[in-house]
């Protein structure tokens, strides 16, 4: 519906909202306001195959601008279903850990029981009083694949020059027997001022013995994640564990 108002042209796109999912909001036209910027959206399964999401930025001083966010098969793309949209500082939403790191505040749409070797179409749309503008990408679940950081990240001397590094795997990884995990190790210490680093793996277990450590150097290690087979990409490194060896006395033999 159009109507000419005051000499201002404005459009008007009704709503209809169905379980409390808006598929189409109420947008307005008008030449003296911009339409809100293009959501950046990044999409990411922290537990193959059942929890993916979606995730975009919340632009600064945009404060009315609303989202709808839908998604489809890519050959039934008349049949669309919602995404169950989690805005930014919800305690839904602040439960969910980003697919990377951000200083943003992100709004979240999870989109539920997704099918295997499935190629989906994801649509989220940002609406204000200045107009709208879309995002529109497409993606197979396999490719998404990135699970959430492994935890609990130890490290025990074992001898002078060598340590125990062993860690749990991500909680939200609810397939583990189905879909094992891989693992990667990355150690770092600073050599002169300069800084080095070794990544090791893939393991498949997650207890690690490293030897050939330098006495009296102090190491960082951290340990990411991966599907067994190779399907998406590692999960974000764990939180550092800082470890010193110590130079002269001799570490204790663990079992």
């Amino acid at each position: 519906m159009s109507a000419t108002v005051g000499g201002v042209y404005v459009t008007v796109l009704l709503m209809c909202v169905v379980g409390g999912q808006a598929l189409d909001l109420l947008r307005l036209t008008a030449p003296s306001e911009n339409p809100p910027s293009t959501p950046t959206v990044g999409c990411w399964c922290a537990s193959y195959p059942n929890v993916t999401f979606c995730s975009w930025p919340e632009p600064a001083g945009s404060p009315w601008t609303r989202y709808v966010a839908t998604y489809s098969e890519r050959h039934r793309q008349l049949v669309t279903r919602p995404c169950q949209l989690l805005q930014p500082g919800s305690p839904s939403s602040d439960l969910i850990p980003a697919s990377s790191p951000s200083s943003k505040r992100l709004w979240h749409c999870q989109l539920p029981r997704l099918k295997l070797l499935t190629d989906y179409i994801i649509n989220v749309t940002a609406v204000s009083s200045g107009g709208s503008s879309s995002h529109l990408s497409s993606f197979m679940l396999e490719d998404i694949v990135k699970p959430d950081p492994p935890v609990d990240v130890r490290v025990s001397p074992r001898d002078t020059r060598s340590l125990l590094v062993d860690w749990s795997p991500p909680p939200t990884w609810t397939n583990l027997d189905i879909f094992p995990l891989k693992y990667q190790i990355l150690y770092q210490w600073e050599d002169r001022g300069s800084p080095k680093s070794v990544n090791l793996g893939p393991f498949e277990n997650t207890r690690v013995e490293l030897k050939g450590l330098a006495a009296g150097r102090t190491y960082l290690f951290q340990v990411c994640a991966k599907e067994l087979l190779g399907l998406g990409q590692c999960s974000g490194w764990s939180s550092p564990v800082r470890h010193t060896i110590p130079k002269s006395q001799r570490l204790p033999l663990t079992s």
